[in-house]
């Protein structure tokens, strides 16, 4: 799609995933391979494509023109020489404010971090670089990763948020600004926004990929990928893995170089979770449409109705929100009392709200919150034998307006970028997902999401490739 068109659709509200056009990088590497094309040129065509969009998306906070160019040149002398570090060299990628970069700030969404130089890059950045991809820039935050948002807005109505805390990772791509970013999710930060802004994406098995050092240490963050397609998303996880492995004390994640090939399910577990009562009946129609498109090609869609072991993996995962909020809080108190002893006046009500959370909380309360997410983890391993997979919505419905007319709330903390309702549960469970763009809302995206049990994260991928071939996508 050209720049133009881009422009021209983006901003009207008017989606429509049966014609969207989301950027990719796989298919210009034969160009590269035979000369037609280099990585410079491909680098040259995002840049276009930036400088028209960004200044009402606003998705980046830093782009580096001239080292992507000279990466970008580098990456095209390699292919000439036939010589190609990996499937992502030259593939220009914006990465989330929240990660150390060498070359740029990392600030974190928060004014107490304006202009912060590490002089260091986060292990994946360092794993990107090594691969040969081309770090172009550094993409908006929500402050620290939580819920006081940035200035990015969605790339398919202004007027509403992209969501978060991956913001302008994920309108990057819906803006068809890169084939890839890095996101990060600690409660719904990868999904969400991706269902708002039409992405393709994936929340890895938890500690899949190496996040390096960042604020808090939180024990749910997982690195994520925003792509415009299966085989773009696929390849960067790799490559990080490859070259920086996982978490400390984690095995990384876990297939092949190659993209898993279409798997057709035989079996799919729905998980409502609960975020399902809070949906509108449009969301909820299109929804049912894509599962009967399902059932009509005899996969079996189960429900909590079908076996008390999906039943009471729904009543554990029940509530999770306050579960993620309560473990997140103990957590990132530490960091809290010292961003508040630097300059309280400079953090947003939301941040100072999860830090009075933070200090009513006991140790015995983390205590009884870890002990129930491991009950969690259990009753979601039990559904291992019933399916292969399972399927939910990627958020409770279409983006909310930008102005914060449509914040919505669990107790303590109000949400401006959308509710984390149909991924708190993941989160915590740390199993990996993908999202695909195959619902239309009211002119809006809205994502499906797929989930898997632990280290099956390119099974999972081989799911979402059968399903973008054989699900058409709804629009209503």
């Amino acid at each position: 799609m050209s720049v133009a068109k881009r422009q021209q659709t983006a901003t009207s509200g008017n989606y429509d995933p049966a014609n969207a056009s989301l950027p990719t990088f796989h298919d210009a590497v034969p160009g590269f391979q035979d000369g037609s094309d280099n990585p410079r040129s491909y680098l040259e065509r995002c840049l276009e494509v930036i400088d028209a969009r960004e200044p009402e998306v606003q998705a980046w906070v830093t782009i580096n023109r001239d080292g992507a160019r000279a990466a970008a040149d580098a990456a095209t002398d390699r292919f000439k020489a036939g010589r190609a570090l990996s499937p992502i060299d030259g593939m220009p990628i914006g990465i989330k404010d929240l990660f150390m970069t060498k070359d740029m700030p990392t600030e974190m969404g928060s004014p107490l971090f304006k202009g912060n130089q590490t002089h260091a890059d986060s292990a994946l950045v360092y794993g990107l670089r090594l691969a040969g991809a081309v770090v172009l820039g550094k993409t908006v935050t929500t402050e620290l990763g939580f819920s006081h948002p940035g200035p990015t807005r969605n790339p398919f109505d202004t007027n509403r948020t992209p969501g978060g805390s991956s913001s302008g990772s994920a309108a990057a791509i819906g803006a068809g600004m890169v084939p890839a970013t890095i996101g990060s999710q600690v409660v719904g930060s990868v999904i969400r926004p991706a269902s708002f802004c039409g992405n393709i994406a994936i929340k890895p098995t938890l500690g899949a990929l190496n996040r390096g050092e960042r604020a808090g240490g939180l024990s749910q963050s997982h690195v994520g990928v925003h792509a415009g397609s299966l085989k773009d998303m696929w390849a960067v996880a790799y490559q990080i893995a490859a070259k920086a492995g996982g978490d400390a004390g984690y095995p990384g994640l876990y297939g092949e170089e190659a993209p898993a090939e279409p798997r057709k399910p035989s079996h799919l577990v729905l998980l409502k979770t609960e975020g399902w009562d809070m949906l509108d009946g449009t969301t909820r129609a299109a929804f049912e449409q894509v599962l009967e498109q399902l059932r009509k090609q005899d996969v079996k869609v189960l429900t909590r109705a079908d076996s008390p072991t999906i039943d009471a993996c729904e009543a554990a995962i029940d509530d999770s929100l306050k579960l993620a909020r309560d473990i997140c809080c103990w957590e990132l108190r530490w960091t809290l009392r010292n961003l508040a002893e630097k300059d309280e006046s400079q953090m947003s009500e939301s941040l100072k709200q999860r830090l009075a959370l933070a200090e009513e909380m006991t140790l015995e309360d983390y205590r009884a919150a870890l002990d129930r997410r491991e009950r969690m983890r259990a009753r979601f391993r039990a559904l291992a034998p019933f399916a292969d997979g399972c399927i939910s919505l990627s958020s409770a419905g279409i983006a909310p307006p930008f102005d914060g007319s449509g914040s919505v709330g669990e107790p303590g903390i109000t949400h401006q970028t959308g509710l984390p309702a149909f991924n708190a549960a993941t989160s915590a469970l740390g199993v990996p997902c993908v999202t695909l763009p195959l619902m239309g809302v009211n002119g809006m995206p809205v994502g499906v999401q797929l989930i898997g049990q632990a280290h099956r994260d390119q099974e999972l991928t081989g799911t979402a490739a059968w399903m973008q071939e054989n699900v058409k996508p709804v629009s209503l």
